[in-house]
């Protein structure tokens, strides 16, 4: 795995990979996207990979602090300190609240959230679907849950280190490598899963602006993925190389999963305690479960998916 300077891409050439990877036509309903790929049949394969029944979370802790990583934090705040009812029992309320899609919160990205050259998924012209009211293609609430195979691409366990630097490619060689020491197989209707260590690297360095720079896949990783037939994409980072090696395409990952091939995106996963548990079984693959908010016309929803081995 090679850490020299990453190649450009053009942008007739990321528009070549767009068209071999689109998937537009194929599904019915259409907004479930790739999930439509997953079958009863991956659900119970997904179920035959617990053995010990660990689970793991995969989400972040609501963050409500500012920082470099987070600009418009989660809210929490109490509405009811248990001092309104005049009667037995005490209750406790609080309010929650977030603009969650950025680099802070666990969060799932609907195939209603990108449009590339104004179009989403399947070809829908974004400004005719989407308006005040929301979305009325891809939105969150077609996808329901998700229960199928997860597979960890552990780089830093494959390479040795304690985390991928910011600006780190991952090519499709990459990803192959990895299949290879970890023994695994990136095979349909299944999760793919990239640990960049972004936030072991945060809790010992200190946050930086991972928008700005960050670990993530290179645009000729999504072919391979394409015809291996995925669900669904997740990262610690949000899956994207920041810089963007596409000129005036600053997330071409999301252009090509969600938009070309329909298939959704989880963001800022904390997939430290989970590389942990899959070292300590000796494998990379389990049940992961996936069960965002049911949001009408939302373009995504916080989560908090578990992984079960």
């Amino acid at each position: 795995m090679s850490s020299s300077p990453e190649p450009r891409v053009s942008r007739h050439e990321f528009d070549a990979v767009f068209a071999e990877v689109r998937t537009w036509g194929r599904w019915s309903p259409a907004d479930r996207g790739a999930w439509n790929r997953v079958t009863p049949e991956h659900v119970r394969r997904a179920a035959s990979l617990v053995r010990s029944g660990t689970a793991v979370p995969l989400g972040r802790p609501w963050d409500t602090r500012t920082g470099p990583d987070n600009r418009r934090p989660a809210l929490h705040h109490m509405t009811d300190l248990g001092d309104v009812e005049a009667l037995e029992p005490a209750t406790y309320k609080d309010f929650l609240a977030v603009d969650y899609h950025g680099k802070a919160v666990t969060h799932l990205d609907a195939l209603s959230h990108v449009a590339y050259e104004g179009r989403l998924y399947d070809g829908r012209p974004a400004r005719e679907v989407i308006g005040a009211g929301g979305a009325r293609f891809g939105s969150v609430a077609a996808l329901g849950p998700l229960v199928t195979k997860g597979v960890l691409l552990d780089l830093p366990a494959v390479l040795g280190v304690e985390w991928l630097e910011p600006g780190r490619a991952v090519h499709a060689r990459d990803v192959v490598a990895a299949e290879r020491a970890l023994g695994v197989t990136i095979d349909e209707g299944c999760a793919v899963l990239l640990r960049s260590g972004r936030f072991r690297r945060s809790r010992e360095l200190g946050p930086w602006d991972s928008g700005a720079a960050s670990a993530g896949f290179h645009v000729d990783a999504l072919p391979l993925l394409a015809e291996r037939g995925i669900a669904l994409l997740g990262a610690d980072g949000d899956s994207d190389l920041r810089p963007s090696p596409v000129e005036g395409v600053h997330s071409p990952v999301h252009a090509l999963a969600v938009a070309a091939m329909g298939v959704p995106l989880l963001d800022n996963l904390d997939l430290e305690a989970v590389s942990a548990a899959c070292a300590e079984a000796g494998r990379h693959e389990f049940m992961i479960v996936v069960a965002p908010l049911n949001v009408p016309g939302g373009t995504g929803s916080p989560v908090d998916p578990v992984a079960v081995l």
